[in-house]
């Protein structure tokens, strides 16, 4: 690959590994060198450690997500989705969300979708449930949450106002501690201008099936994060599941059920059905097995990382060691992957990825929070800056960064808004009424 016409690098997904590779690789290869293809259903990134803070209002929504064709400016970005891959022609199938599919070629192909929410076949659910992985979600939580406030205190129907403010977390890992705890403080700071609502009426409850939360974190860290909820009167319900939610009725393998208008499913992710679909080979958990260079084995020219790969943890004595399902990884990855991609178009051998776990950090909250970096454990206000720390440390571009730190300073000194835009969830139905009458 040498010489001779530039290869076509196909990037499938625009998420943490598909994005940062792009974005290493047009600083790597120029465009006589590689075309660079990035096919995503959105047209933007989303720094997803930052969506609890977007559902509370503390970011900007819009200050989340990374415009892929800004920050690509080298690359050619098609806002579809990929149905299919066909490696023995060397194509994929692109459906834009109108027209018609078509095939695209590919030299060498970047298969990292992502994820998607792991769900269980649990009556009501899909119904009634919804997830929180993407900034629509966020920005509907917030919506929803503070409409449901505006309802119970306008209603005088008792079991409508309970069921009003009760608020059901199902999974117990990061993503729901963090949004349930950034949800619940933003709840009670808002009953401030509710004088019919009391803080005690708001009962946020989080389901887990195993007997802990949070196991990217010590078994102690875990349980002072439980100890800290519990102190906010958070019902914090472990080793039980969600049996059903039909017509917002939840009922626990505990036996205790009751209404709920809300009910959130953070229970885990798994690996985007797309390689499977396609044929690919796939381990268990439908996740590509890869070489420590992020090859897929037994597939020559591909390349994957992140939530979709199985890729070996070279920093641990154990053989068949895996990397976890974490943004540290997808990041760190996407760099050497990047340069892989280069190192193949250029003839060059490849190198592999080797990194080491740091930690995780969480935010409970304001000023609340729980670390563990490299063993050493934080508690409260220290964890909490060092989360908000890190984490303006990696969100993409310094536009975002800039715009991130605006939005806290301006917190500050201004009280947090609590305006429910609940328009947003049906945009049309004002005019579709007028229209009507």
């Amino acid at each position: 690959m040498a010489g001779g016409e530039p290869q076509r690098i196909l990037i499938v997904g625009g998420g943490y590994v598909g994005m940062y590779t792009a974005l290493r690789a047009q600083q790597k290869l120029s465009r006589g060198r590689a075309e660079i293809v990035v096919i995503d259903p959105q047209p933007n990134m989303t720094y997803q450690p930052f969506l609890p803070e977007a559902a509370a209002g503390s970011v900007e929504p819009r200050h989340v997500v990374v415009p892929l064709r800004r920050v690509l400016k080298k690359c050619r970005v098609i806002t579809g989705r990929v149905s299919k891959i066909s490696h023995d022609q060397r194509s994929v199938t692109v459906e834009p969300e109108t027209g018609d599919a078509y095939q695209l070629g590919y030299d060498l192909l970047v298969v990292a979708p992502g994820s998607i929410a792991r769900t269980l076949p649990i009556p009501g659910l899909a119904e009634q449930g919804i997830g929180f992985k993407t900034i629509g979600e966020a920005i509907f939580l917030r919506n929803h949450v503070l409409g449901r406030l505006d309802f119970a205190s306008s209603t005088e129907d008792a079991a409508a106002r309970r069921r009003a403010l009760s608020f059901v977390f199902v999974g117990g890992g990061y993503a729901g501690v963090e949004a349930l705890a950034e949800l619940e403080d933003m709840s009670r700071y808002a009953c401030r201008y509710y004088p019919d609502l009391d803080q005690d009426e708001l009962r946020w409850v989080l389901v887990e099936a195993s007997d802990r939360i949070m196991p990217e974190v010590s078994v102690g860290l875990a349980a002072y994060t439980v100890d800290r909820l519990r102190e906010r009167a958070i019902d914090v319900r472990l080793s039980t599941r969600l049996n059903s939610a039909e017509g917002g009725r939840i009922e626990l393998s505990d036996g205790e059920a009751f209404e709920a208008d809300t009910l959130v499913w953070t229970a885990g992710v798994k690996a985007h059905p797309l390689s499977a679909l396609s044929g690919l080979p796939t381990d268990d958990k439908g996740r590509l097995p890869c070489r420590a260079n992020l090859t897929v084995k037994g597939l020559d020219g591909v390349f994957s990382a992140g939530d979709t790969a199985a890729v070996p943890d070279l920093s641990k004595s154990d053989p068949n060691a895996l990397c976890g399902p974490s943004a540290q990884h997808a990041v760190r990855q996407a760099k050497v992957l990047a340069d892989n991609l280069a190192r193949t178009v250029n003839g060059q051998a490849l190198e592999d990825y080797k990194h080491a776990y740091a930690g995780s950090v969480a935010s409970l909250g304001l000023y609340r929070g729980v670390a563990e970096l490299y063993g050493v454990k934080l508690r409260g206000p220290v964890a909490w800056f060092l989360h908000r720390t890190y984490h303006l440390s990696r969100v993409p571009t310094f536009n975002r960064k800039v715009r991130v730190l605006a939005d806290w300073t301006a917190a500050l000194f201004f009280p947090r808004e609590v305006v429910s835009l609940g328009q947003l969830q049906s945009p049309r139905h004002d005019f579709e009424r007028a229209s009507a009458s």
